[in-house]
């Protein structure tokens, strides 16, 4: 069975290693002191979300306000599973929506890159529904790259 548990500041070395992997497979630009900075106000407290890890990977959830969406709401931001296709994911994405629920955070929002078919086709098994919102962003960004395939 999977143990899904609270990541901590001493499991920042290995989070970042994952991290690295899951930014190689999806094709995002990876820099290693901007993941260590943006990673330790999460591991600290839960002022901003919180990181939860498992024996093949990590989840992490950050927290959003939205009048449209009732308010407070959980952004899962990243899940990382090494070895896809074991039903892992399902019971992270279950244990860490329930936890939110729990905390009074009752919606889970989520973004994929549209490229990623094999992403949205396992988020709707896991009940979330695609939104005909599309997001913008300004300001600096680390870009993407073209994805590859990790060792």
């Amino acid at each position: 069975m999977t143990v899904i548990r609270r990541a901590t500041p001493e499991d920042l070395p290995e989070l970042a290693e994952m991290v690295r992997e899951f930014y190689a497979v999806d094709g995002h630009v990876h820099d290693g002191a901007v993941v260590a900075e943006a990673l330790g106000p999460l591991l600290r407290d839960d002022l901003f979300g919180q990181v939860w890890m498992f024996d093949s990977g990590y989840a992490v959830v950050t927290w959003g306000y939205s009048i449209e969406s009732g308010g407070r709401h959980a952004l899962l931001d990243e899940l990382y599973v090494r070895s896809r296709g074991t039903g892992v994911g399902g019971r992270v994405i279950e244990e860490v929506y329930e936890h939110c629920a729990g905390l009074g955070i009752p919606r889970m929002m989520l973004e994929t890159e549209r490229h990623n078919d094999r992403a949205r086709r396992f988020y709707a098994r896991h009940s979330f529904v695609e939104e005909d919102s599309v997001w913008f962003s300004r300001g600096d960004s680390l870009g993407h790259v073209e994805p590859t395939a990790v060792d």
